[in-house]
């Protein structure tokens, strides 16, 4: 199975993200990865949906994407034609005996610390998805409290935008 990140550029109406996700469901593509956001007009959102099949039901699914009224355009966003982030905040317990060997690991993946208490530190870290689970996999030998991670933003490189496509 090959993984494919896809923006799907909307009108921005109630009962689209519901609509978009449930011709996923209806493929049987697990949605590994989903964020959606307002876009630099108010008219229209972007989602951005990353997702593990075959190329052949792939291409089907952005066929039937299409097919949907509030559908403008659909870009499938592949590795370097393209930029891609994730944020991660993770909160880990404040042990005196640990706090070095984090702050080490921190430093090295350049996780900034958003919060520091008697009793926990939160580090942000953006970053593309591997290096975020590299991260995650290295902090699992300390205390975590707790983890919050978004889903992957992309955009392509250079002058071509989502928009170049639109379909109205």
């Amino acid at each position: 199975m090959q993984r494919y990140t896809v923006a799907v550029l909307v009108r921005n109406q109630f009962g689209v993200l519901n609509r978009v996700t449930s011709m996923f469901r209806r493929r049987r593509f697990n949605i590994d990865s989903l964020t959606v956001s307002e876009t630099e007009s108010a008219d229209y959102s972007r989602i951005t949906v990353q997702f593990a099949g075959e190329e052949v039901t792939k291409q089907q699914l952005v066929n039937q994407l299409y097919k949907l009224p509030d559908i403008c355009s659909i870009r499938e966003l592949e590795g370097a034609s393209s930029i891609s982030f994730e944020l991660l905040l993770i909160k880990l317990r404040n042990d005196p005996a640990a706090r070095d060997s984090i702050r080490a690991a921190a430093d090295a993946f350049k996780a900034e610390t958003v919060d520091y208490t008697r009793e926990s530190i939160v580090l942000r870290v953006t970053a593309d998805s591997v290096r975020i689970d590299s991260f995650l996999d290295l902090m699992r030998d300390y205390d975590i409290l707790e983890i919050c991670r978004t889903g992957v933003v992309s955009l392509e490189r250079g002058a071509e935008t989502i928009r170049s496509g639109m379909q109205v």
